[in-house]
């Protein structure tokens, strides 16, 4: 029996946003039974908004977060070996970018399984896209650290980085912390730096704005508890 194929599949990065999700896409969820997903709830809700004609009951969900060890990960993926197709679902957008995802393609490599990446909405390249900013040298950093010594120091760092190889930098953030970021972002970088605020993308309240750090601390922007996605450029 050929073994089954893994499919990643994009979610929405906006809630209620599902227009952004392709034709293809929703007809790999309707063939599929089994899902790896990071959050079962926010899977279901999400597969339930497009309408696809589906009993959710029907369907077979298994948490694969960072939590997830490899003994579980191979339980998970088993039915890949009986023929069945399994579809990894992200909490938001793509699932192995800045997701735990990565780890069931890693296992499906191993034992030679076809594994098919899906197109759809991802707010790091998405706002990459939208910044102006290079897309030919670009790193992405998930989340700086939390002590303003140490992230003062992690900024400086990443400014540097990006002067010396023309490379952009991205990095996120916990929503409830944004505010904070952008301000320390802005008091850290040369007047110069270019900053990047990506707000909500995809969303009902997006906001997408490149300008320098001396620009930035003449402008407010609310981004309190708002996915956000923060990119700095140096030249």
């Amino acid at each position: 029996m050929a073994n089954g194929i893994l499919y990643l599949i994009p979610s929405s990065i906006s809630e209620n946003q599902t227009d952004v999700i392709p034709e293809q896409v929703r007809q790999v969820i309707k063939h599929t039974e089994y899902f790896a997903v990071e959050n079962i709830r926010t899977a279901r809700r999400f597969i339930s908004s497009l309408k696809l004609g589906l009993t959710i009951e029907d369907l077979q969900f298994e948490v694969l977060d960072k939590k997830t060890n490899d003994t579980a990960v191979e339980k998970i993926l088993k039915p890949l070996l009986s023929g069945k197709n399994v579809g990894v679902i992200s909490e938001s957008g793509c699932p192995g970018i800045a997701d735990p995802g990565s780890r069931a393609v890693a296992y499906a490599h191993k034992k030679n399984i076809r594994v098919v990446p899906l197109v759809g909405p991802s707010s790091i390249f998405l706002a990459l896209m939208a910044s102006g900013f290079s897309g030919q040298k670009f790193a992405f950093h998930g989340y700086l650290p939390i002590k303003k010594k140490e992230l003062e120091t992690a900024i400086r760092q990443l400014e540097t980085e990006s002067r010396k190889h023309l490379q952009t930098q991205i990095f996120i953030e916990a929503p409830y912390r944004n505010n904070q970021m952008l301000e320390t972002l802005v008091k850290t970088c040369s007047p110069s730096t270019q900053i990047c605020v990506a707000k909500d993308v995809s969303g009902t309240e997006e906001f997408i704005k490149s300008q320098t750090a001396s620009e930035w601390k003449k402008q407010k922007v609310e981004l309190h508890k708002v996915p956000t996605v923060f990119i700095l450029f140096s030249s």
